[in-house]
C-alpha cells in the first residue's frame, strides 16, 4: 500500500479527477498536490523582448498566486474526503520536476490527470502523464 501518494494539479478537470481518485484510494496515505510553474509561460505572457524582463519578477508573482489558488481548492476538495492535503509548487519543466519531486521526497506512487489526446494531437502537444509514467522512479496511475 502506498504510504507517500503525489498527484500533479493544475486547473484541469483531469487534474481534478485526479485528486478525487488519490482521496477516494489513497486516503489513508500522506497525499501530496504538486502544482508545477513552468517558466515558459512567464515569457508567454509578454513575449521574449525587453518587456519579458522587465516584468519578469510581477509575471512569475501572478503565476506563484495563481498556483495557490489552486491549490487551495485542491486543499478544499481534499477535505470533502477528510483527507488533509499537503501541497507544495516547484518552478520547471512539468514532467521533469513531477519526476524529480517524486524522487526526491520519498513518494511511492504517482497520481497524474490526462487529457487522453491521441493520434497527432498527441505526437504534437507531447503528454505529460506519459513522459512521467516512462521516467517515474515509481509507479504511476494515469487517471482518464
Amino acid at each position: 500500500m502506498a504510504r507517500h501518494v503525489l498527484v500533479a494539479v493544475d486547473d484541469s478537470a483531469q487534474s481534478t479527477d485526479a485528486l478525487e481518485f488519490a482521496c477516494e484510494e489513497y486516503s489513508d496515505a500522506t497525499i501530496t498536490a504538486l502544482y508545477v510553474l513552468d517558466p515558459g509561460d512567464f515569457y508567454a505572457v509578454s513575449g521574449v523582448e525587453g518587456t519579458a524582463m522587465a516584468n519578469y519578477d510581477e509575471i512569475q508573482r501572478h503565476h506563484e498566486e495563481r498556483a495557490e489558488e489552486i491549490l487551495e481548492a485542491a486543499r478544499e476538495q481534499a477535505a470533502e474526503h477528510d483527507v488533509e492535503l499537503e501541497t507544495d509548487h516547484v518552478v520547471g519543466s512539468v514532467s521533469r520536476s513531477i519526476v524529480d519531486y517524486a524522487d526526491d521526497n520519498d513518494v511511492d506512487h504517482v497520481v497524474v490527470g490526462s487529457h487522453g489526446r491521441t493520434g497527432a494531437s498527441r505526437i504534437l502537444l507531447g503528454s505529460v502523464a506519459e513522459t512521467v509514467a516512462r521516467r517515474s522512479p515509481v509507479p504511476v496511475t494515469i487517471v482518464r
